[in-house]
């Protein structure tokens, strides 16, 4: 599995402005609800990506919430982690805390001590380098992204600049679909064993 897969919707942005939607589990028109608030589908490693293009902040923002807000009243196990839905006020100035998604590790950087604080809070550690946290490396994946998502709703919740890169430079670095196993046969029901059994 990779970050994008362990909740139900998983909001994100790739490092040269995209935004993107994954619905993980059937979700009851979750396609029209994105669709209709600007999103256009497309297919990628057999997966369906909810897409907009890179745009304003303000554009991203607001589309970004329509949907989520349609999707919310199927599911609450949604996780939006795109830089570029954030509030566009917020975008312009340099964030007190840079938190990075790459090959398996999550690694940030406090630029104010409560930013660092905040950190702290949710399993990051100082690092030998001045303002550097890591999260622990035996950490599973699904409890690094609920870390994350924790320690920016905190940050957020000071008033603190945070960017989120989730270490996908373009579309094509969104991790595919995850391998689903292959199915057993089902097992003859009782009155088909009887059946051949005559």
């Amino acid at each position: 599995m990779a970050i994008t897969d362990h909740h139900d919707v998983f909001i994100g942005s790739t490092d040269d402005g995209w935004t993107f939607v994954i619905v993980n589990r059937p979700i009851r028109n979750a396609a029209r609800m994105l669709t209709g608030a600007g999103f256009t589908a497309h297919e990628h490693q057999g997966r369906t990506l909810y897409l907009l293009p890179p745009q304003t902040g303000e554009d991203a923002h607001e589309r970004a919430g329509v949907a989520a807000y349609g999707l919310m009243a199927h599911t609450m196990d949604l996780v939006d982690l795109a830089r570029t839905t954030r509030h566009p006020s917020a975008n312009g100035a340099e964030p007190e805390a840079t938190i990075r998604f790459h090959d398996g590790t999550v690694t940030a950087t406090a630029c104010t001590d409560s930013a660092g604080d905040v950190l702290a809070q949710y399993g990051f550690t100082p690092t030998k380098s001045s303002q550097e946290y890591t999260l622990p490396a035996g950490l599973s994946e699904a409890d690094a992204v609920k870390a994350v998502v924790r320690a920016e709703t905190h940050l957020y919740s000071y008033g603190l600049r945070v960017r989120v890169d989730l270490g996908m430079p373009t579309l094509q670095d969104i991790p595919p679909a995850p391998s689903r196993p292959p199915s057993a046969p089902a097992p003859p029901s009782p009155d088909q064993a009887q059946r051949r059994r005559r």
